[in-house]
Protein backbone atom coordinates (compact mmCIF):
# COMPACT_ATOMS: atom_id res chain seq x y z
CA UNK A 1 0.00 0.00 0.00
CA UNK A 2 2.81 2.40 0.65
CA UNK A 3 4.08 2.58 -2.64
CA UNK A 4 0.60 2.67 -4.14
CA UNK A 5 0.02 5.92 -1.54
CA UNK A 6 3.26 7.19 -2.82
CA UNK A 7 2.19 6.65 -6.88
CA UNK A 8 -0.72 8.70 -6.30
CA UNK A 9 0.49 11.50 -4.89
CA UNK A 10 2.87 11.26 -7.56
CA UNK A 11 0.65 11.12 -10.25
CA UNK A 12 -1.19 13.98 -8.58
CA UNK A 13 1.24 16.44 -9.64
CA UNK A 14 1.10 18.39 -6.31
CA UNK A 15 -2.41 18.53 -6.02
CA UNK A 16 -4.35 17.63 -2.80
CA UNK A 17 -6.07 14.17 -2.72
CA UNK A 18 -8.47 13.84 0.23
CA UNK A 19 -8.44 11.10 2.47
CA UNK A 20 -12.12 10.11 0.94
CA UNK A 21 -10.55 9.69 -2.78
CA UNK A 22 -7.34 8.15 -1.45
CA UNK A 23 -9.63 5.54 0.74
CA UNK A 24 -11.03 4.33 -2.42
CA UNK A 25 -8.26 4.38 -4.45
CA UNK A 26 -7.00 2.16 -2.15
CA UNK A 27 -9.70 -0.07 -0.86
CA UNK A 28 -9.00 1.13 2.93
CA UNK A 29 -10.15 2.96 5.65
CA UNK A 30 -9.63 6.64 6.06
CA UNK A 31 -7.96 5.92 9.51
CA UNK A 32 -5.65 3.63 7.62
CA UNK A 33 -4.98 6.15 4.94
CA UNK A 34 -3.93 8.55 7.62
CA UNK A 35 -2.37 6.28 9.95
CA UNK A 36 0.10 5.18 6.44
CA UNK A 37 1.09 9.05 6.11
CA UNK A 38 1.36 9.28 9.70
CA UNK A 39 4.66 6.63 9.06
CA UNK A 40 5.63 7.89 6.06
CA UNK A 41 6.18 11.71 7.59
CA UNK A 42 8.19 9.53 10.13
CA UNK A 43 10.48 7.93 6.77
CA UNK A 44 11.09 11.86 6.07
CA UNK A 45 8.20 12.52 3.76
CA UNK A 46 6.87 16.02 3.88
CA UNK A 47 2.79 16.20 3.46
CA UNK A 48 0.48 19.19 3.54
CA UNK A 49 -2.71 18.56 5.22
CA UNK A 50 -5.62 20.64 4.97
CA UNK A 51 -9.05 20.54 6.21
CA UNK A 52 -12.01 20.01 3.71
CA UNK A 53 -9.14 19.44 1.11
CA UNK A 54 -6.82 16.62 2.51
CA UNK A 55 -3.24 15.68 1.64
CA UNK A 56 -0.70 16.93 -0.73
CA UNK A 57 3.50 15.33 -0.77
CA UNK A 58 5.05 18.53 -0.85
CA UNK A 59 8.79 16.86 -0.72
CA UNK A 60 10.52 13.41 -0.66
CA UNK A 61 13.41 11.94 1.44
CA UNK A 62 16.25 12.70 0.40
CA UNK A 63 19.33 9.89 -0.20
CA UNK A 64 22.43 10.09 0.17
CA UNK A 65 23.83 8.53 -3.47
CA UNK A 66 27.08 6.50 -2.65
CA UNK A 67 28.03 6.29 -6.83
CA UNK A 68 28.14 9.96 -6.55
CA UNK A 69 29.93 10.33 -3.05
CA UNK A 70 32.58 7.97 -4.77
CA UNK A 71 33.06 10.42 -7.89
CA UNK A 72 33.47 13.63 -5.75
CA UNK A 73 35.89 12.24 -3.26
CA UNK A 74 39.46 13.61 -3.58
CA UNK A 75 41.25 11.49 -0.71
CA UNK A 76 43.38 8.31 -1.11
CA UNK A 77 41.56 6.30 2.14
CA UNK A 78 39.26 8.09 4.07
CA UNK A 79 35.07 7.39 2.81
CA UNK A 80 36.96 5.10 -0.09
CA UNK A 81 35.00 1.71 1.90
CA UNK A 82 31.51 2.66 2.91
CA UNK A 83 29.04 0.42 4.87
CA UNK A 84 25.69 2.72 4.17
CA UNK A 85 22.15 1.81 5.97
CA UNK A 86 18.78 2.81 5.91
CA UNK A 87 18.25 2.73 9.85
CA UNK A 88 20.53 1.67 12.22
CA UNK A 89 20.68 2.08 15.98
CA UNK A 90 24.20 4.11 16.27
CA UNK A 91 26.65 4.40 14.12
CA UNK A 92 29.15 3.86 16.50
CA UNK A 93 27.54 0.67 17.35
CA UNK A 94 28.14 -0.70 14.08
CA UNK A 95 31.35 1.11 13.73
CA UNK A 96 32.64 -0.94 16.91
CA UNK A 97 31.24 -4.02 15.39
CA UNK A 98 33.34 -3.00 12.26
CA UNK A 99 36.61 -2.94 14.00
CA UNK A 100 36.21 -6.12 15.60
CA UNK A 101 35.67 -7.46 12.37
CA UNK A 102 38.99 -6.04 11.60
CA UNK A 103 38.06 -3.09 9.45
CA UNK A 104 40.40 -0.81 7.89
CA UNK A 105 41.76 2.38 8.92
CA UNK A 106 39.17 5.07 6.74
CA UNK A 107 36.54 2.54 6.72
CA UNK A 108 32.90 5.00 6.83
CA UNK A 109 29.57 4.15 8.53
CA UNK A 110 26.55 6.19 7.45
CA UNK A 111 22.87 6.07 7.71
CA UNK A 112 19.85 8.01 6.98
CA UNK A 113 18.23 7.48 10.42
CA UNK A 114 19.82 6.37 13.95
CA UNK A 115 16.80 5.20 16.70
CA UNK A 116 19.53 5.73 19.63
CA UNK A 117 22.19 7.93 18.02
CA UNK A 118 24.68 8.44 20.71
CA UNK A 119 25.98 11.90 22.12
CA UNK A 120 28.04 12.89 25.12
CA UNK A 121 27.91 11.54 28.42
CA UNK A 122 25.19 8.93 27.27
CA UNK A 123 22.85 12.03 25.40
CA UNK A 124 20.70 10.70 22.65
CA UNK A 125 21.35 12.86 19.27
CA UNK A 126 18.45 13.45 17.22
CA UNK A 127 18.93 12.25 14.07
CA UNK A 128 15.73 12.03 11.72
CA UNK A 129 15.67 10.11 8.31
CA UNK A 130 17.27 11.95 5.52
CA UNK A 131 17.89 14.95 6.98
CA UNK A 132 21.86 15.23 8.09
CA UNK A 133 24.72 13.69 7.73
CA UNK A 134 25.20 10.50 10.57
CA UNK A 135 28.36 8.88 10.86
CA UNK A 136 31.50 7.28 12.15
CA UNK A 137 34.95 7.20 11.06
CA UNK A 138 37.23 4.09 12.12
CA UNK A 139 40.78 5.76 12.88
CA UNK A 140 44.15 3.68 13.96
CA UNK A 141 46.53 6.00 15.46
CA UNK A 142 48.30 3.67 17.11
CA UNK A 143 51.05 6.28 16.66
CA UNK A 144 49.59 8.77 19.11
CA UNK A 145 49.84 8.01 23.08
CA UNK A 146 47.21 7.54 25.09
CA UNK A 147 47.83 11.00 26.53
CA UNK A 148 47.10 12.68 23.40
CA UNK A 149 43.56 11.39 22.65
CA UNK A 150 41.80 14.68 23.20
CA UNK A 151 43.74 16.24 20.93
CA UNK A 152 41.48 13.86 18.12
CA UNK A 153 38.61 15.66 19.10
CA UNK A 154 40.24 19.42 18.49
CA UNK A 155 41.43 18.01 14.87
CA UNK A 156 38.07 16.26 14.02
CA UNK A 157 36.54 19.54 15.30
CA UNK A 158 38.36 21.58 12.73
CA UNK A 159 38.05 19.41 9.77
CA UNK A 160 34.58 19.88 10.30
CA UNK A 161 34.22 23.34 10.71
CA UNK A 162 36.27 23.82 7.93
CA UNK A 163 33.91 21.61 5.55
CA UNK A 164 31.16 23.51 6.59
CA UNK A 165 32.18 26.60 6.06
CA UNK A 166 33.59 25.82 2.24
CA UNK A 167 30.08 24.03 1.52
CA UNK A 168 27.94 26.36 2.37
CA UNK A 169 29.19 29.34 3.35
CA UNK A 170 27.88 29.02 6.85
CA UNK A 171 30.16 30.76 9.67
CA UNK A 172 29.96 27.50 11.84
CA UNK A 173 32.04 28.41 15.06
CA UNK A 174 33.80 25.63 17.51
CA UNK A 175 32.94 24.95 20.70
CA UNK A 176 35.21 23.17 23.09
CA UNK A 177 35.41 20.46 23.08
CA UNK A 178 33.17 18.97 20.82
CA UNK A 179 30.12 20.96 19.56
CA UNK A 180 29.70 23.15 16.33
CA UNK A 181 27.57 26.48 16.70
CA UNK A 182 25.96 28.71 14.73
CA UNK A 183 24.59 32.00 16.21
CA UNK A 184 25.07 29.73 19.54
CA UNK A 185 22.85 26.90 18.49
CA UNK A 186 24.40 23.80 17.67
CA UNK A 187 24.45 22.60 14.19
CA UNK A 188 27.08 19.50 14.44
CA UNK A 189 28.36 17.16 17.67
CA UNK A 190 31.07 15.00 17.52
CA UNK A 191 31.98 12.03 19.78
CA UNK A 192 35.46 9.88 19.89
CA UNK A 193 35.29 6.03 21.33
CA UNK A 194 38.63 4.37 22.02
CA UNK A 195 40.67 1.45 22.79
CA UNK A 196 44.46 1.27 23.82
CA UNK A 197 46.67 -1.19 24.68
CA UNK A 198 50.35 -0.24 26.81
CA UNK A 199 49.06 3.50 27.10
CA UNK A 200 49.05 3.34 22.97
CA UNK A 201 45.89 3.95 21.10
CA UNK A 202 44.43 0.99 19.27
CA UNK A 203 41.64 2.38 17.36
CA UNK A 204 39.36 5.25 17.71
CA UNK A 205 35.97 5.60 16.06
CA UNK A 206 34.91 9.04 15.13
CA UNK A 207 31.18 9.77 15.53
CA UNK A 208 29.84 12.63 13.86
CA UNK A 209 26.16 14.27 13.47
CA UNK A 210 25.27 17.57 11.75
CA UNK A 211 21.93 18.50 11.31
CA UNK A 212 21.86 19.37 7.58
CA UNK A 213 18.40 19.87 5.89
CA UNK A 214 16.72 19.98 9.43
CA UNK A 215 13.81 22.55 9.48
CA UNK A 216 12.24 23.90 12.62
CA UNK A 217 9.85 21.26 13.23
CA UNK A 218 11.77 18.24 12.60
CA UNK A 219 13.22 19.39 15.81
CA UNK A 220 11.58 18.21 19.14
CA UNK A 221 10.41 21.38 21.47
CA UNK A 222 13.29 20.55 24.16
CA UNK A 223 15.82 21.47 21.15
CA UNK A 224 14.25 24.41 19.52
CA UNK A 225 16.01 27.09 21.69
CA UNK A 226 19.43 25.63 21.49
CA UNK A 227 19.95 23.43 17.50
CA UNK A 228 19.92 24.42 14.11
CA UNK A 229 20.87 23.17 11.11
CA UNK A 230 22.88 24.43 8.25
CA UNK A 231 19.78 24.70 5.71
CA UNK A 232 18.12 26.96 8.31
CA UNK A 233 21.28 29.50 8.76
CA UNK A 234 21.86 28.84 4.63
CA UNK A 235 18.28 29.71 3.89
CA UNK A 236 18.70 26.78 1.28
CA UNK A 237 18.77 23.10 0.85
CA UNK A 238 22.03 21.69 1.21
CA UNK A 239 23.95 18.82 -0.25
CA UNK A 240 25.09 16.66 2.10
CA UNK A 241 27.40 14.73 -0.64
CA UNK A 242 29.48 18.23 -0.75
CA UNK A 243 29.45 18.17 3.26
CA UNK A 244 30.17 15.01 3.61
CA UNK A 245 33.04 14.85 0.64
CA UNK A 246 34.73 18.19 1.82
CA UNK A 247 34.78 16.74 5.12
CA UNK A 248 36.52 13.51 4.54
CA UNK A 249 38.77 15.67 2.02
CA UNK A 250 39.39 18.04 5.06
CA UNK A 251 39.99 15.06 7.53
CA UNK A 252 42.91 13.53 5.58
CA UNK A 253 44.96 16.32 5.08
CA UNK A 254 44.60 17.73 8.53
CA UNK A 255 45.41 13.99 9.73
CA UNK A 256 48.28 13.54 7.16
CA UNK A 257 49.45 17.27 8.89
CA UNK A 258 49.20 15.88 12.23
CA UNK A 259 50.75 13.01 11.58
CA UNK A 260 53.94 14.85 10.07
CA UNK A 261 53.50 17.83 12.29
CA UNK A 262 52.02 17.40 15.84
CA UNK A 263 49.54 19.36 17.15
CA UNK A 264 51.08 22.75 17.14
CA UNK A 265 49.31 23.41 13.92
CA UNK A 266 46.03 22.11 14.25
CA UNK A 267 45.98 24.16 17.44
CA UNK A 268 46.34 26.89 15.57
CA UNK A 269 43.38 25.97 13.19
CA UNK A 270 41.64 25.37 16.26
CA UNK A 271 42.35 28.94 18.01
CA UNK A 272 40.69 30.36 14.75
CA UNK A 273 37.55 28.93 14.35
CA UNK A 274 36.82 28.43 17.65
CA UNK A 275 34.21 30.35 19.52
CA UNK A 276 35.09 29.23 23.37
CA UNK A 277 38.19 31.56 24.32
CA UNK A 278 38.94 34.44 25.81
CA UNK A 279 35.44 34.95 27.59
CA UNK A 280 34.59 34.05 30.73
CA UNK A 281 32.51 30.66 30.99
CA UNK A 282 31.17 27.76 32.94
CA UNK A 283 31.93 24.57 33.47
CA UNK A 284 29.93 21.51 34.18
CA UNK A 285 32.51 18.58 35.28
CA UNK A 286 31.92 15.33 37.35
CA UNK A 287 34.00 16.62 39.69
CA UNK A 288 31.97 20.18 39.90
CA UNK A 289 31.15 23.32 38.28
CA UNK A 290 33.75 25.53 37.68
CA UNK A 291 33.77 29.41 36.37
CA UNK A 292 36.32 31.11 34.99
CA UNK A 293 38.17 32.84 32.12
CA UNK A 294 38.66 30.48 29.41
CA UNK A 295 42.93 31.58 28.58
CA UNK A 296 43.68 28.90 26.00
CA UNK A 297 44.50 25.00 25.36
CA UNK A 298 47.65 23.24 25.92
CA UNK A 299 49.52 21.03 23.94
CA UNK A 300 47.66 18.15 24.79
CA UNK A 301 43.86 19.67 24.27
CA UNK A 302 43.16 20.31 27.71
CA UNK A 303 41.06 23.72 28.09
CA UNK A 304 43.24 26.20 30.74
CA UNK A 305 40.25 27.64 32.95
CA UNK A 306 41.90 30.72 34.73
CA UNK A 307 39.92 30.98 37.93
CA UNK A 308 38.79 33.71 40.01
CA UNK A 309 41.24 33.31 42.40
CA UNK A 310 44.49 33.51 40.03
CA UNK A 311 44.67 30.08 39.51
CA UNK A 312 44.83 28.10 36.36
CA UNK A 313 42.93 24.90 36.23
CA UNK A 314 43.20 22.41 33.20
CA UNK A 315 39.77 20.56 31.77
CA UNK A 316 39.88 17.53 29.53
CA UNK A 317 36.06 17.53 29.23
CA UNK A 318 33.42 19.27 30.29
CA UNK A 319 30.13 20.86 29.75
CA UNK A 320 30.78 24.33 28.78
CA UNK A 321 27.90 27.58 29.11
CA UNK A 322 28.83 31.43 28.52
CA UNK A 323 28.35 33.49 30.73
Amino acid sequence: MTDRLIGLFEQSDGKFLSGEQLSEELGVSRTAVWKQIERLRQQGYRFEAVSRKGYRLLSKPDRLDMSRLQLKLETERFGRYVKYYDQVESTQIVAARCVADGAEEGTLILTEEQTAGKGRMGRKWHSPVGKGIWMSLVLKPVWIPLLFTPQLTLLVAVALCRAIRGATGVEAGIKWPNDLLVGGKKVAGILLESSAEDERLQHVIAGVGISVNLQSDDFPPELWDTATSLAIEAGRQVDRIEVLSRFLLEWEQLYGLYRREGFAPIKLLWEALTVSLHRNIRCRTPQGEFEGFAEGIDEHGALQLRLADGTVKKLYSADISFG
